[in-house]
Formats: C-alpha cells, sequence, structure tokens
C-alpha cells in the first residue's frame, strides 16, 4: 500500500471491523475468532506462548516470547511503534523449542501516515494491529529475490482490486493491459509502482473472510522515505532479506502494533 496517488491508481488503507468475524485460512484447521483477518488462536494462549512466559525459566525475556500468542508460527515478524508516530522497529524471530530467538534486526520501519489503530477504516492512513499471516504468494516488478515463496513478476494488467463493492475485493486480478478494471475504489495498478514494489509480502489481513470496507492491500514492501498508507515498509536490502528468509511450512506470521499493546496480540 503506498501512499502516492496515481492515475488511475490511489494511496489505500484498511481497516478494522466492530465487532469479531469467525476466520479460517491460516491455522489450517477449524474456524477461531478473530477481527479482520487477525489470527486469534485462543486455544494455544495457554500452550506454548504461555509455556515460554510461565516457563520453565529457559526463554530470555524478549519481545516473541511476551507475546500473548503466536499461534502455529514458526517465524515471526514484530513491528512495534514506541511512540504516536509513522516509525516502528521491525525484527524477525524463529522459534526453538518452546522459545523465540533473534534471526534479524532492529531495523527501521515505515507505517500508516495515521500510525497504527485498533480501527483500521479503509482510507484511514494507518496500519491495522494484531497478528497475520503471510499470503501464499510474493509479488514485484523486479525479478524474484530468492523467495521460497510463489512469485509473481508484475506485468501490465496486474491490479491489487481495492473497491470495497466489487466482489474480488482486496484480492490480485489480471486484467488485459490497456483495459480498464471492471473495480474502482483506489484499486492499485501494481506494476507502474515500481520504486515501492520492487517486491513484497501481502499480510494476510481482512483476507478470511473479505469484508467489504475493512481494508485491503496491506502489504510489507520497500520504504520510499516516508510513511505509507497503511503498509509496513523497509528498505530494500533488508526488505529482501527478509522474503528470502521466510519458509511457507513454518507458517510466518507478522505481529504489529504501538508497544503498549503489542503483547496483547
Amino acid at each position: 500500500m503506498t501512499l502516492k496517488a496515481r492515475a488511475p491508481s490511489m494511496a489505500r488503507a484498511g481497516t478494522v471491523l466492530a465487532g469479531s468475524l469467525v476466520l479460517a485460512g491460516f491455522l489450517g484447521g477449524p474456524a477461531v475468532t478473530g477481527e479482520a483477518g487477525a489470527l486469534a488462536p485462543a486455544s494455544l494462549r495457554a500452550g506454548v506462548a504461555g509455556a515460554a512466559s510461565t516457563g520453565q525459566g529457559r526463554c530470555p525475556d524478549n519481545l516473541a516470547d511476551r507475546l500473548a500468542s503466536t499461534g502455529p508460527a514458526r517465524q515471526l515478524i514484530t513491528v512495534e511503534a514506541t511512540g504516536a508516530n509513522r516509525v516502528a522497529t521491525a525484527e524477525i524471530w524463529h522459534r526453538t523449542g518452546l522459545c523465540w530467538e533473534k534471526a534479524g534486526g532492529p531495523w527501521t520501519a515505515l507505517i500508516g501516515r495515521n500510525g497504527f489503530s485498533g480501527h483500521h477504516r479503509e482510507g484511514d492512513g494507518t496500519t491495522p494491529t494484531g497478528i497475520y499471516g503471510i499470503g501464499p504468494e510474493m509479488y514485484g516488478n523486479s525479478p524474484n529475490p530468492g523467495t521460497k515463496y510463489l512469485y509473481h513478476r508484475l506485468v501490465c494488467g496486474d491490479w491489487w482490486d481495492e473497491d470495497p463493492t466489487s466482489a474480488q475485493y482486496n484480492t490480485f486480478q489480471h486484467v488485459v493491459c490497456g483495459q480498464s478494471p471492471t473495480f474502482a475504489g483506489a484499486s492499485e495498478a501494481l506494476w507502474t509502482e515500481t520504486s515501492d514494489y520492487p517486491s513484497f509480502a501481502v499480510v494476510q489481513y481482512n483476507t478470511h473472510p473479505v469484508i467489504a470496507y475493512a481494508g485491503s492491500a496491506i502489504f510489507l514492501h520497500a520504504a520510499y522515505g516516508t510513511a505509507t498508507a497503511g503498509c509496513v515498509a523497509l528498505p530494500l536490502a533488508q526488505l529482501d532479506a527478509v522474503l528470502r528468509w521466510l519458509v511457507p511450512a513454518l507458517r510466518p506470521a507478522i505481529v504489529m502494533g504501538p508497544a503498549p499493546e503489542i503483547t496483547g496480540f
């Protein structure tokens, strides 16, 4: 999600729903309760994550081990802001036994121009808080930087549908090059965003199910020097290092939020 408006693409943001939704998807099992696609594996709150914190004195005191629940994830990206600003700290973690160990960072990340929000709405310029999976396919205008995911090299006609009234809302869509899409809103012509999208991963926010106006196109993408419209952005070298590190079979997740709230997700 970029902040710059272009024709025909525009800036975008995400949203949060009032109340909770019944979700499946990332956990790969029975649906659980969460918000706009957030992972909320309540049954695990006293499980692996809890074991580390109640623990048996084996886990270090770090941010990842203080999280309320990380579900089945064995790789984790944390994006934490210490103030009400547009800059956050990103770190990556891998699980070893019951504990989380740092795998990289800290790095400076840019977030939404209006900071984090637990009540994220389409176009509000905030980054949604919570814990989410990483989508099964990565995209980019540059060649695959070496990811272990399916990778789609963007071409003319590749869009992200950000029209809340569209049946394909918050999904990748290909339209014949040169033709206008049937969806409107802030839908973005991905192939034109070469500085922001040399490569990116999709954050599974508002994906299972997709709720109209709940927000769209929340990506982990390249930083372009200013706040985003709701995504998380890293300098390209660091971004590509993270994308190469992620392994689908390890069920990676990303947790995002301000310091006073992030451990509650």
